[in-house]
């Protein structure tokens, strides 16, 4: 059985991308700061019959990261699809963002991202299969003033994606990112059509690979 690990699994995008995964046949580890939230999360899932699991990771914490990934490939022997969903996503200017949490804002947008991205890749490539997928956001291409730690993560999250695309694709690795320009609440026609997305990012033949997609789509 192939697995999704899925970091910063929160109730919108994470739990329907989860479940879409799920449905086809994939065991799923719900990874989170929060363990009571995710356990929730994956008591949802379980009561539909899916194979669910959850773990209690911080995103901002290399090691936390890194110990993770190690402990679900011990237990599964590998894993197939990599989530990255988590998200500081703290409205503040620049005069009012606090000068202790940038840092911090950029370790959970960016450095958990690579950190897993790291961590995966060894297997991966060992197995010549393997999907990255990134959780993108509009900010990256219009930041706001209002949210400027996150339009400087998701705009290093993007740059993340593609400048990973071309060497990870040699080694039989997907990386692909969706970028949402829209907000996103739990159990919407939103989380799903973008769950449907990160599908279709999974499955696209090795020939056919792309980096990114927009939801909404261009021209909806």
């Amino acid at each position: 059985m192939k697995t999704l690990l899925s970091i910063g699994a929160g109730p919108g995008i994470g739990f329907a991308t989860a479940e879409r995964f799920a449905r086809e046949g994939f065991q799923v580890v719900l990874a989170a700061r929060t363990f009571p939230r995710t356990q929730e999360l994956a008591e949802r899932l379980i009561s539909k019959g899916h194979k669910v699991t959850a773990r209690k990771v911080d995103a901002n914490d290399p090691k936390s990261v890194a110990e993770l990934v190690a402990e679900i490939e011990k237990q599964n022997g590998s894993i197939d699809v990599l989530h990255y969903n988590a998200a500081a996503a703290r409205k503040a200017t620049l005069s009012e963002q606090p000068r202790d949490s940038f840092n911090d804002d950029l370790a959970v947008n960016i450095g958990g991202a690579l950190v897993a991205a790291q961590a995966v890749a060894p297997k991966m490539e060992q197995q010549q299969s393997g999907t990255i997928l990134l959780t993108g956001g509009g900010f990256a291409l219009a930041p706001s003033p209002d949210y400027l730690s996150v339009s400087i993560g998701k705009a290093g999250l993007r740059a993340l994606a593609h400048g990973l695309f071309e060497p990870f694709r040699d080694k039989g690795i997907h990386v692909a990112t969706v970028t949402i320009c829209t907000f996103v609440s739990p159990e919407s026609k939103e989380a799903s059509s973008v769950a449907d997305q990160f599908w279709d990012l999974h499955r696209q033949p090795k020939g056919s690979w792309t980096v990114e997609t927009n939801y909404p789509p261009a021209g909806a």
